[in-house]
């Protein structure tokens, strides 16, 4: 058990670690070609040639949490027929595979699948493929669109003019300025500040301050000189943890530009595969927490990183630092990933600056105690309370764990992960926290506590009062503090709007009654009313002569929640929502996909089939911004009334925003 915990963790590290560059990772290439079997039988050859070390899965299919099958998706069109499904040419290797615990199927060097299509007159077959490759180190998923001709191919025109209609009713680019992002910056880099504080009080990071403090002193000939040795250390560590992060998004950037990073920061923050592998390995990390087996690196490589650190000068500290780094990863790891993830919202230099502000702080003591060793008498010794820590961390992992699956259950709409269900997770969670701050619970490692400290007291005292928060939620109290990480409101069965006010439906011109197009998957938070489709908010929207207050944003948006609960609820806001404006919510991470004649064509070629690809592309295209949330209050000429507002809790300067968008529009008449 404990070994495939290992493998598996080193699966999922490299996959988490590899993501960013996949812009650049290209093992598989593919090629068509058409065979007549008989007359208006053909049969689709696809071929895939797969790079040495790289193996493409077969057909599957896989259960969840099995790898991902290629596939092949045609698009239904009355000029062919397909005949059977898809089937392999050659031969898969098949074997049991630990790490998904099921027999699976790939194919190395290459692989031909193939499809038999019936038409009479010709017909062009349009087909998007699907695949993941992996190695020793990465695994890559991959997409493909092919326009394949069979018969006599009569349909290029059709699929020309379809291309030319998407094109022609693209938006027009204006110039909008950037979103108001300075406030969550601030909030990454303080949320990075306090998960580095975390960190240094965990079992694998605490007890080497003092021991390799210590060495730099006794290993220096000076004390000025074993002061500059222990900098540096500092100034590598934080090298260590920023640097890597930063070349793999440069190098993204400057392969594919701002559509291909952003597309990358949507496929990481909102697609199923990376969310369920980050729910995983935090709930892997919260069992280990709490002494269920032991999270390791590969000795050799730590060995081989200690080994060197021996060395004298400048080199001999660098893999020092790196040592602490990987020594330290099994109490860190979740605490980097969940620093990134929250700071990926499309902006290229917030995930480089938090992480930087992660790695100072997690330096500075190292750094101070150097420079004052005398503090290092007054440090704590290392005993049971260490491994508490380490406890309490393993109940706040499970927590911020959910928060994944949540993003992956909204997008997909899934509906296995309602608010009130998220709630009750929580409050359990968090009632076993409290529990275990007054000794009513012990783990495997725990030493014995024959009295109840201060600080215990205090911690379970808040901890208990946080359940008792969070209990109203479920009856439907907004709970602004926890906006940003709950579920929606509007995916909760009951809510208890008497008396509530800001929740309560209210009726309105500010959209129609029925026909509101992806009205029945998408809802507006707070009884709001209005659109999911640019289009027709746009028509409608003339129709009652109002200006149209569009909504830039995802469901995986923390701050998007944040706005909302506390921001939109304010009776000013709500009211100039509700009747001042048509308002049109863009989600740029939905996974629905729409019906073919609204599908959008990228410059590129690239045909985009999803609501939340398309929405995506239009706010990058047409505004420059790829965060949200973004608020745009447009016009009768579809252009901005005023600067366009990013986030901002500032609930008065959102008043303003609005009624100056109200009077531009008048005076625009």
């Amino acid at each position: 058990m404990k070994r495939f915990f290992k493998r598996f963790l080193i699966v999922c590290v490299a996959l988490t670690a590899a993501l960013p560059s996949w812009a650049q990772l290209e093992p598989v290439k593919w090629t068509t070609k058409v065979n007549e079997l008989e007359t208006g039988l053909y049969q689709i050859v696809f071929s895939a040639a797969v790079d040495g070390g790289w193996h493409i899965y077969d057909l599957g299919p896989y259960e969840l949490g099995g790898p991902m099958a290629t596939s092949f998706e045609f698009t239904p069109d009355a000029s062919y027929t397909l005949e059977g499904g898809v089937y392999a040419l050659s031969e898969a290797h098949r074997e049991f595979d630990p790490i998904y615990e099921m027999e699976i199927g790939y194919y190395e060097n290459g692989v031909q699948f193939a499809q038999n299509v019936r038409s009479e007159g010709g017909a062009m077959v349009a087909v998007t493929a699907d695949w993941m490759a992996c190695n020793d180190t990465n695994c890559v998923t991959g997409d493909r669109d092919f326009s394949i001709a069979v018969g006599a191919p009569a349909a290029p025109a059709a699929a020309e003019a379809t291309a030319d209609a998407a094109e022609a009713s693209e938006p027009k680019i204006t110039d909008a300025a950037s979103a108001a992002s300075g406030g969550s910056l601030w909030g990454y880099i303080l949320s990075a500040i306090g998960w580095a504080l975390v960190a240094l009080l965990t079992p694998c990071v605490f007890p080497m301050i003092p021991m390799t403090v210590s060495f730099f002193l006794k290993g220096s000939g000076s004390a000025a000189a074993g002061r500059f040795r222990a900098l540096m250390y500092g100034l590598f560590i934080v090298v260590l943890y920023t640097v890597p992060i930063g070349v793999i998004i440069l190098i993204t950037w400057l392969v594919g530009g701002d559509v291909v990073t952003a597309d990358i920061f949507n496929w990481l923050a909102t697609h199923w595969l990376p969310n369920i592998i980050f729910f995983a390995v935090f709930m892997i990390f919260a069992a280990s927490f709490f002494g269920a087996f032991e999270i390791v690196l590969p000795e050799k490589l730590v060995n081989d990183s200690d080994s060197k650190a021996d060395k004298k000068g400048l080199a001999g500290i660098f893999f020092m630092a790196l040592t602490l780094v990987l020594v330290s990863f099994s109490c860190t790891g979740p605490i980097v990933g969940s620093v990134l993830i929250q700071s990926t919202s499309g902006e290229f230099w917030t995930p480089i600056i938090t992480m930087f502000a992660f790695s100072v702080v997690f330096a500075l003591p190292f750094t101070l105690f150097a420079l004052f060793p005398s503090w290092l008498k007054k440090l704590p010794k290392s005993g049971g309370w260490l491994n508490s820590e380490k406890v309490v961390l393993g109940f706040v992992e499970l927590a911020l764990g959910l928060k994944f699956l949540s993003v992956a259950d909204q997008t997909y709409h899934w509906g296995i992960l309602d608010r009130e269900v998220y709630l009750a997770l929580w409050i359990v969670i968090f009632s076993l926290l409290g529990l275990y701050l007054l000794g009513k619970l012990r783990f495997k490692h725990d030493s014995e506590m024959p009295y109840l400290s201060v600080t215990r007291l205090v911690l379970s005292i808040i901890t208990f009062a946080f359940v008792v928060y969070m209990i109203p939620g479920m009856w439907g109290a907004p709970l602004k503090a926890l906006s940003g990480y709950m579920p929606p409101m509007q995916t909760q069965d009951f809510v208890m709007t008497a008396g509530s006010g800001t929740a309560a439906q209210a009726s309105s011109d500010s959209a129609p009654e029925t026909g509101v197009k992806y009205g029945d998957v998408l809802k507006l938070p707070l009884g709001l009313e209005g659109f999911f489709d640019l289009e027709q908010a746009e028509a409608y929207a003339a129709e009652v002569d109002k200006p149209l207050f569009v909504d830039f944003t995802g469901h995986g948006c923390v701050n998007c929640r944040e706005m909302e609960s506390r921001v939109w609820s304010d009776p000013r806001v709500l009211e100039l929502l509700r009747n001042e404006y048509v308002i049109v919510a863009l989600y740029a991470d939905d996974k629905l996909k729409v019906d073919e004649s609204d599908w959008v064509t990228t410059d590129t070629g690239k045909v985009l089939k999803t609501l939340g690809k398309i929405n995506s592309y239009y706010a990058l295209k047409t505004y420059g911004v790829n965060a949200q949330p973004y608020y745009v209050l447009q016009g009768r000429d579809g252009k901005p009334l005023v600067e366009p507002r990013g986030y901002d809790l500032d609930v008065d300067a959102f008043v303003q925003f609005l009624r100056s968008g109200v009077e531009a529009y008048r005076n625009n008449k």
